[in-house]
């Protein structure tokens, strides 16, 4: 008996000691628990959405029902994704909580907060107001989980994208100095558009990705850089059929391409939160959106006033970017969409979401993206229109020449003209503007030694304005030009350029703002920086 009870003794010191280990173990800092790679937790986004039938009748009913519902959702362990990444630094918008995570291969991603707090950009006596509350609430007009749609639209669209998982973001150690704003959050986890991912064929395999601030400068400085266009314009209509309307230039990334001596940039749009974007439906809300036009909701049609709402954060870069493409080019764009956009890439789309909001949404969602679809040519008509409605064309910090050929009917030819690096001439753009679709048309030389030639015979019925630019400009007008009807504005700075006297030619003495010559300061002059 005695010998038992001593083994017993022993046994509970035992056991007690290796619970301290265990613990030990477990409470060390700087070292992750190991958890199985399919843990999963059950969480809503946003219960605090739901609100009484009085506040949505004046507030909206949106998508609360939808940020309310509880779904599972997976673990994200920093110290275990892609082997483990490293967190680099905290960023976002005043509305989103964001954390730049690299890998071993100096890939980056991000994980961007699922809910919102827009009270940030309040002024800070204005935080713990009822104002601040009431932008809080909106945050509802998201679908928290709308971004998740898009990898599959996007990729039968030929539309570049990120690939956005649902994360809940783990209490991890190896989130180090983050740990406390991003433990236990539900999150976005996606690639960031930036350096190398010439193993990602969603960004186009690129070995180099820039900024629209790089790009553009490039566009403006160097002739030999183009944009492409056609794939821009097939993603600004794949932004209208998701009532995307925050595109603005921070919002796109540009995969650098090598086309022989030419360098192409292609646009990768970034940043779904405001897709399928749904404000109307309260009274109050309703009223705000006659004011702000941009504020388009997510309904069946895109036609009408939608559209001007729908590029307004992005028409001076819809204009920069778009300016020689065609009518034909637009209507083929929006063909190329219905086609592509079947009800089957829709259906398939919808499975990305979980089964609860599915229930919630699906229906929905299949109606409006197939009665938007049925709306894209006369959506891509008004976007035309509205863009060549008033015409901006830069030249780049090369040597320039812009000829200007004016046809009998009253249409106006441009090309534009650029030195090589071999001092070569190569046509870069050239289009007719109808007096039909435009009313104003402007020519900026910027930097460089430029040249305006003026071509052809018949009546002007566009206002057009010549900008010199900085360096020696010079002004040709050829034999064959007659011309009637409105006069052409030349505007520059009295600085020895060469300008030939024509009845038709109104110069104008124009002394511009610092830079606003050059391609630096046209840039900032018109936002696109």
């Amino acid at each position: 008996m005695a010998l038992h009870l001593s083994n017993q003794k022993g046994n509970s010191i035992l056991i007690h000691r290796l619970l301290w280990v265990l613990a030990f173990l477990l409470l060390q800092p700087g070292k992750a628990r190991a958890q199985p790679s399919d843990a999963t937790i059950t969480v809503a986004a946003g219960k605090h959405y739901l609100k009484s039938a009085w506040h949505r009748f004046w507030w909206g009913r949106h998508y609360r029902p939808v940020w309310a519902e509880p779904v599972e959702v997976p673990y994200f362990w920093v110290s275990q994704f892609k082997g483990g990444v490293t967190p680099l630094k905290e960023g976002g918008s005043f509305q989103t909580k964001n954390l730049r995570l690299v890998d071993a291969a100096g890939r980056e991603y991000v994980l961007r907060s699922i809910d919102k707090d827009p009270t940030k950009a309040l002024p800070s006596k204005l935080r713990k107001t009822f104002v601040a509350n009431l932008m809080r609430d909106q945050t509802s007009v998201i679908h928290p989980y709308g971004a998740f749609l898009v990898p599959t639209l996007a990729s039968a669209a030929g539309v570049y994208h990120t690939n956005p998982r649902l994360v809940y973001i783990a209490d991890d150690p190896a989130l180090g100095e983050f740990r406390e704003e991003f433990a236990q959050m539900l999150a976005l986890l996606e690639e960031r558009p930036d350096g190398n991912w010439e193993n990602l064929r969603s960004f186009g395999n690129p070995k180099s990705i820039v900024s629209s601030r790089k790009a553009f400068e490039n566009l403006i400085g160097n002739p030999a850089h183009q944009v492409d266009a056609k794939r821009y314009l097939l993603s600004r209509l794949f932004d209208m059929w998701l009532s995307d309307w925050s595109r603005r230039e921070d919002q796109w990334r540009w995969a650098v391409a090598e086309k022989g001596a030419r360098t192409q940039y292609e646009p990768i749009p970034r940043d779904r939160d405001h897709a399928f974007f749904k404000f109307n439906d309260g009274l109050l809300t309703k009223l705000v959106s006659v004011f702000k036009l941009n504020y388009q909701s997510f309904d069946k049609t895109i036609v009408g006033k939608n559209v001007k709402g729908l590029i307004k954060s992005s028409s001076q870069m819809d204009g920069h970017l778009l300016a020689y493409l065609t009518k034909r080019d637009f209507d083929q764009a929006a063909r190329e969409l219905q086609q592509k956009l079947s009800d089957q890439v829709i259906a398939e789309a919808l499975q990305e979401w979980p089964t609860q909001i599915r229930e919630l949404s699906a229906r929905e969602f299949t109606a409006k993206l197939r009665s938007r679809r049925e709306d894209l040519p006369a959506a891509s008509a008004a976007f035309y229109k509205l863009i060549n409605k008033e015409v901006l064309l830069p030249g780049t910090e090369a040597k320039d020449r812009f000829v200007v050929q004016f046809e009998e009917d009253g249409r106006v030819v441009v090309q534009h003209w650029a030195a090589a690096q071999d001092a070569t001439e190569i046509l870069l753009h050239q289009k007719s503007f109808s007096p039909s679709e435009t009313t104003s048309l402007a020519i900026y030389g910027l930097g460089g030694e430029d040249t305006f030639v003026l071509a052809g015979k018949g009546r002007n019925k566009i206002k057009l304005r010549l900008y010199g630019g900085e360096g020696t400009d010079q002004l040709t007008v050829q034999p064959s030009f007659q011309l009637t009807g409105k006069k052409i504005n030349l505007l520059d700075e009295e600085d020895g350029n060469e300008y030939e006297k024509n009845d038709m030619i109104k110069r104008e003495e124009y002394t511009p703002a610092a830079q606003e010559f050059n391609g630096a300061g046209w840039l900032l002059r018109h936002r696109l920086h």
